[in-house]
């Protein structure tokens, strides 16, 4: 038999020795939104500018193979296998708009044009990227922190309304929009947006950047157009508009109904 004096003494050492129960758990940093963007992007090594910005661009176009496409919208319907952006290199190279366009942490930054982020083939349509291109434009670009970066056009599009950031929205028939410019159109559902729709509302859209400028006819890329990164022609008035003086819209192939101006450091 255990002597009551050494009993206590036992059952003193347990408790001394218990481990303490778990504390509550301690909050991990948060994730830095561009931790996974190359230096010479964040810091940035050059100001943001139009230069670089049409550089990238028609940098990616000719990455794709110099897609050209000036007939009206889904006239060339491309078999889902066939799409450039289902072809080795190139649904990678869309995995990359994704990684890098989007903030890091988010769902999207794992996607690509033929997988999802678990690594599952896509059995329908993929996430459209055009959006994603454009932010990883943007990023590489240098736009920092005043672009927000989203999978959907929508987004940038109300910041540049509500004049926050790199973005101001200008009407169509009062800005003659220039090289690092953006251009939009509403799409699906949405086909029908005009500029006094912009309050904030959410819709799918398709925006396109102007690479140049000259009378009469704008050059611009945009990706996700034909499964790749895609040039296209856009007519304008002589002034450089996209619409005359009473909002009729020159381009009989596209309702541009919005056109974002960047604000460079230039």
């Amino acid at each position: 038999m255990v002597p009551r004096g050494l009993l206590l003494l036992l059952v003193l050492s347990a408790c001394a020795t218990r481990p303490a129960p778990p504390s509550a758990a301690v909050a991990q940093p948060a994730i830095a939104l561009d931790q996974h963007v190359a230096e010479f992007a964040k810091r940035p090594f050059e100001p943001f500018s139009r230069t670089n910005t049409v550089g990238i661009a028609l940098r990616e176009w000719r990455g794709f193979g110099s897609l050209v496409d000036d007939d009206p919208p889904d006239s060339h319907p491309v078999p889902r296998s066939l799409r450039p952006d289902k072809q080795p290199g190139l649904w990678q190279r869309v995995g990359e708009y994704w990684w890098l366009g989007q903030d890091a942490g988010s769902r999207e930054s794992e996607w690509t044009s033929k997988y999802d982020e678990f690594g599952q083939l896509y059995q329908g349509d993929a996430p459209a990227w055009s959006a994603a291109f454009v932010s990883y434009v943007m990023r590489m670009a240098g736009a920092g922190t005043r672009f927000p970066y989203s999978p959907l056009h929508a987004d940038y599009i109300n910041a540049a309304v509500q004049g926050t950031g790199v973005l101001r929205a200008e009407r169509p028939e009062a800005y003659a929009p220039q090289p690092g410019d953006l251009i939009c159109v509403s799409r699906g559902r949405a086909r029908s947006m005009r500029f006094e729709d912009l309050l904030g509302a959410r819709f799918f859209g398709h925006c396109d950047l102007v690479t140049a400028a000259q009378p009469g006819q704008l050059t611009t890329v945009g990706g996700n157009v034909g499964g790749g990164v895609t040039m296209k022609h856009v007519p304008t008035t002589i002034a450089g508009m996209l619409a005359d003086t009473e909002g009729r819209v020159v381009d009989a192939r596209y309702d541009w109904f919005v056109v974002l101006r960047v604000l460079y450091n230039e």
